[in-house]
This record gives structure tokens, sequence and C-alpha cells, in this order.
């Protein structure tokens, strides 16, 4: 990737320490471990080189398993061995209390200014016991893209504002379509269970007014008649406008048979506006993205999945100090635009949803800006260390649901006795 004028002049006219990151260190090889969903792992390693070649360092760059869920599992093995293969670790935004012992406090390292930068609510998160484990990358919340082609074609004056309107439009386009594209389908989701499905059922779960599975002072409340309503509809979706294999995609499958133009809507994250622009794509500018529906009720609410990476240095690194100026470095206002314009990363500055630059590459990231910063949080900071067990219990029940094996109201009252074991004396 060609790196743009702006980018240039923006490095020179800011000076290198002015992004935070500390001058030219003597040649060590920093080891990053990167996510390979969609082109991640391409972006991840193009900033890293571009730190290497400013710093004078080496840089490894390892991709880590697409499931979020495998990803933690491998986390967690190699820092409870106290390895130091890793350097740096790209960790979930609901990982920093599961983790966070194992990397070093990033207030030792950095100036404070520098965390005014970001987002308060994502510092916040980051901070476990007054320790800053981590430094935001990049955010990120669910979104509904749709095709405007087929909306317009169909006779549907803009987006279904609730599940009940996607349902009924992605029926009547899937109908027209398929009498010539027998494998298209009307709507597609991460329904595989994994940690993405607790986010899509969070999603669908909130937007009828049936809460966060656990609130936040701790208690369980999940197991209520708006959260079965919510898991009856999606359960109404399988093989319907849905194909039944979506029990089994992640968010690249989703994006596969969406960005084909094998489907009418699809609930995603924004890193799959950018590819599905990209000169090959078949459904370029053929399409837009919006807030999640809402539930048809009095108290229905458009809800999106908090989600994003966080950049951490394990405590078992052999150089801290190169390893925090690669963070830093990633984490920087010129590398996140650079992200934010050519593969629709949410950044995780303020500054940046100001930018010209970028709203001019992704208006949706002005349009959509008060999703983004009130996006529903996973209860991991009530849950702390047990959050990974209580979003496997949440995936294994939902998925239940959605397989036929259990009523709605089944699953939820076994779930809700399941957590109440997990929880014990308190979380």
């Amino acid at each position: 990737m060609q790196v743009p004028k702006w980018f240039k002049v923006a490095l020179a006219a800011a000076g290198f320490l002015a992004l935070g990151v500390p001058a030219a260190a003597q040649g060590v090889t920093v080891t990053i471990s990167c996510g390979s969903v969609g082109k991640g792992y391409n972006f991840c390693k193009e900033g890293a080189e571009a730190w290497a070649k400013r710093t004078g360092n080496k840089v490894r760059v390892l991709a880590s398993p697409k499931s979020t869920t495998d990803r933690l599992a491998l986390y967690q093995q190699q820092l409870a061995a106290g390895s130091s293969e890793v350097d740096v670790y790209m960790i979930d935004v609901i990982w920093p209390g599961i983790l966070g012992e194992f990397f070093v406090d990033l207030n030792q390292y950095i100036d404070p200014k520098v965390k005014s930068e970001f987002f308060p609510a994502l510092i916040k998160a980051n901070t476990v016991d007054g320790r800053l484990v981590g430094l935001p990358w990049f955010t990120d919340a669910g979104i509904l893209y749709y095709r405007t082609d087929l909306l317009k074609k169909y006779g549907f004056a803009g987006p279904p504002k609730t599940w009940d309107e996607l349902k009924a439009m992605a029926a009547k386009i899937q109908a027209g379509e398929r009498k010539s594209n027998p494998k298209f389908w009307g709507f597609v989701w991460q329904g595989a269970p994994y940690e993405g499905l607790t986010c899509d059922a969070l999603e669908w779960i909130y937007s009828y007014g049936g809460g966060t599975i656990v609130d936040a002072q701790g208690n369980i409340t999940v197991n209520n008649p708006k959260a079965a309503a919510a898991l009856k509809m999606a359960k109404s979706w399988v093989n319907t406008i849905s194909p039944p294999g979506v029990l089994a995609y992640m968010e690249e499958d989703a994006r596969g048979v969406w960005q084909a133009g094998n489907a009418a809507f699809m609930r995603n994250w924004p890193y799959a506006y950018a590819l599905g622009n990209s000169p090959e794509s078949p459904i370029k500018g053929k399409f837009d993205v919006t807030v999640l529906p809402k539930a048809s009720t009095p108290d229905g609410r458009h809800a999106a999945t908090l989600g994003g990476w966080q950049l951490a240095v394990s405590r078992f690194s052999k150089h801290k100090k190169e390893a925090v100026s690669l963070v830093l470095y990633l984490t920087g206002f010129n590398e996140q635009k650079r992200r934010a314009i050519y593969g629709t990363y949410l950044p995780t500055r303020p500054a940046l949803y100001q930018d010209p630059d970028v709203l001019a590459a992704a208006p949706f990231m002005g349009r959509l800006y008060d999703v983004f910063v009130n996006a529903v949080p996973r209860p991991s900071a009530q849950t702390k260390k047990k959050y990974n067990q209580v979003s496997s219990a949440f995936w294994t029940a939902v998925h239940s649901v959605l397989e036929g094996k259990a009523t709605a109201e089944m699953a939820l009252s076994q779930l809700a006795m399941r957590l109440e074991r997990i929880k014990g004396p308190g979380w």
C-alpha cells in the first residue's frame, strides 16, 4: 500500500516524538500478535514495519486465530506459561480484567497527556486496579449493512428501523432475487457458538429491552420474557431469511456471502465497509450501513455491542521499552488515520471523527458517531475473570435455541441457574 502524501507531511510536521513514540531504539526484534479477520493482519504488518523502519528495530508479526474464543485460549496458555515469545498482544476490549495481570502498567511508560487523547471510556476499560494494561487501538460496534440497489429495486424507501421490518424486507428481496440466484439470502450474521454470537445476541436482547445478561450491579437478569422474545425472533430467521449454515458463521463467513452479492442485509463490524467497496468487490457502491434495528414494542431501542481491540505489552517481554514504543506508534493519530481511511477501522481518538480525510473516506463514521460512542458493553466489568465462563454459557444457551434444541424460556431458565453457579459467592 502506497503511503499517502498527507501522511508523510503529517509525520514530518508533527515529528516522531509528537506521536508519543520514543526516539530510535537500538535494533532489537519485537514480536506482535495481530488479528487475521479481513485485512487486519496486513494493516497491522504495514504499521509495524513502518515503526521498525523508523526506529531501526525489527518486527515479527504473528497471525492469531480468527475466532476470538480460540485467540483468548491461546493467549492464556502462552501467558500462564510465562512465555516471552510475544512482546505485544492485541486484546479484546473484554479481556483486560481476564489477562491484565500479565501485562505491564503503561502508566509507567507514557505521558499522561497521551492518555487524554483517547476516549476516556476506553482508557477506563483498559484500567485494572489503577493499572493501564492496554492502549485502545480501534473500537467497534455492530452495524447493519444493506444493499441500496436492492432496496430501491423492490420499492423500499430506506433501511429497516425494526426487526419486523427487516424480516419482511429480507423475505421480499430474497424471493425476488431467488428467481435468478438460488444462493441468495435475506440476512446473514454471526451464529456460530463463540464470542461473536454473544455480541449478536446481546444486541437482540437489549433491543427488546431485555437487559445485558448481567446488570451493572452484578445481578443476573437474562431470564426474562423480553430476552425470550428476542431469541424467538432470531430463531425465526434460520432457514427462512437466513441460511441454515448461519449457525456456523463467524464474521468472515457472513462477509463472504454478503460481498459475493448473495445477501440483502448483514450484521457485522465496520471493517467490512472498506472491503465491500474494494475495486474487486461485486457490491462496490451498492450498499450502505446504518444502526441495527430495534424491537417493534414501545420500549424497543437500537443497540450495538461494543467491540474493539487494544494493544498490551507482556510483562515477560525482554524488550519492554521497544514494545511500548511500537504500541504508541500503532495507536498514534496518524497510524489510526491511515487505518480509518483505508480499512474503516473505528479510531479510538475523538479528534479523528472530525478529520475531513476520514469523513470523506468513510462518511458513516460521522453519521453513526453517537452509535459508536454509546455502544452497549458486554458484562465483563461486572464479571471480571469469570467473564469468559459467563459468555460461553450465554452463547451456548442461545445456540441451543437457534438450533431448535431448546425453547427460549427453557434455555434462559437453565442459563440463569448456570450463571448463579459460576457467580458463586461473587464475581
